[in-house]
């Protein structure tokens, strides 16, 4: 688990994990939080959600980006939890997250399955905890006046 404020670098460190983790000859797979549960709710609907979920358990690693940035509704929450529950004990999921554990029964709307899962996670886990300024905050260019704002000549 890697949590910590916006641009503190949780997805780069994840992906660099990943990076190592394809270096020692394991698959991995990279996945925002929305657009996995998008898929589990399209897969849920098609009929082929025990494929998506093969085709999740197959990897070694597991990378979930930034959730907590959007909202679940409770079955799309529990689609997540499933998924990420078969994988538990199996294999290595990466979650980054900006949200503080006590948050998360914001984002899935179920504080039984937040605790569940968060016990599931939790267990063998690292936890890191990034801090500080957003690095593109940090990094981005002052704003610029052109000559026709600072009172120049045309």
């Amino acid at each position: 688990m890697i949590a910590g404020p916006i641009g503190t670098g949780k997805t780069h460190l994840a992906i660099a994990l990943g990076i190592e983790a394809v270096q020692r000859r394991q698959r991995v797979a990279f996945v925002r939080a929305a657009d996995l549960v998008r898929q589990l709710v399209e897969a849920r609907d098609e009929h082929t959600l025990t494929c998506l979920h093969q085709r999740y358990l197959r990897v070694s690693l597991l990378i979930v980006d930034e959730l907590g940035f959007v909202p679940f509704e409770r079955t799309d929450g529990e689609l997540l939890f499933n998924l990420l529950a078969d994988r538990y004990e199996r294999h290595s999921t990466i979650v980054t997250t900006n949200l503080a554990s006590f948050e998360w029964v914001q984002v899935f709307g179920d504080e039984k399955l937040i605790t569940v899962l968060l016990d599931r996670l939790g267990h063998h886990a690292h936890i890191l905890t990034t801090r500080g300024q957003s690095y593109r905050i940090r990094h981005a260019r002052p704003p610029t006046t052109s000559p026709l704002q600072a009172g120049g000549e045309d």
